[in-house]
C-alpha cells in the first residue's frame, strides 16, 4: 500500500486561510461522534462552501438524530474533508449544540432548504457548532498541521 505522502514530501506551511479556500470546493464533510457503546459513529453533513473556514464550522440536524445525544454525552468530535487531487483535512474539535434561531440565521445558506423545508423555523432543528482544536491536512505530497 502506497502512503498518502512520499518520503520526499515534507511538512508544508499552509495557513487556515489557505485551507479554507480549498475546503470551499468540498460539498460533504464526515462528522464523527462517540456512540453510547463507545464506537465511532460517522455521518455525512453538508459543508457550507459559502462560509470561510476559520476553525469553526456549523452543521444542522434534527433534535431526534443520534448525533445530538452523542454530542451531549461526549462533545469530542472529528470532521473529515476529502477534496480533489489528494487534498484532505482532518479536524479534531469540540461540538456545541444551539437551538437559538438568531445564531442559526447567521450560519444558514439557501442550500440547506432542501433538507429543512421551513428553514430555521423547521420544528426540532438543531445547529451543531464544531470548534477545531487540531487541523491536519494533506495536499498532494505536502502535509502539515495548522496551529490554532
Amino acid at each position: 500500500m502506497r502512503p498518502l505522502h512520499s518520503q520526499t514530501g515534507g511538512m508544508a506551511d499552509k495557513t487556515l486561510a489557505d485551507l479554507s479556500e480549498n475546503m470551499r470546493e468540498i460539498d460533504i464533510a464526515m462528522l464523527s461522534t462517540h456512540s453510547k457503546g463507545g464506537n465511532i459513529a460517522g455521518r455525512p453533513m453538508s459543508n457550507n462552501g459559502e462560509v470561510e473556514y476559520d476553525g469553526t464550522s456549523y452543521y444542522f440536524t434534527y433534535e431526534a438524530a443520534h448525533t445530538v445525544g452523542e454530542i451531549e454525552a461526549d462533545p469530542k468530535v472529528s470532521l473529515a474533508f476529502m477534496g480533489q487531487k489528494g487534498f484532505s483535512v482532518a479536524v479534531e474539535g469540540k461540538a456545541r449544540l444551539s437551538r437559538d434561531k438568531a445564531q442559526m440565521k447567521d450560519h444558514w445558506s439557501k442550500d440547506l432548504d432542501k433538507w429543512f423545508k421551513n428553514g430555521i423555523d423547521t420544528p426540532d432543528i438543531v445547529m451543531i457548532q464544531v470548534d477545531a482544536t487540531r487541523v491536519h491536512y494533506w495536499d498532494g505530497e505536502d502535509e502539515g498541521e495548522v496551529k490554532l
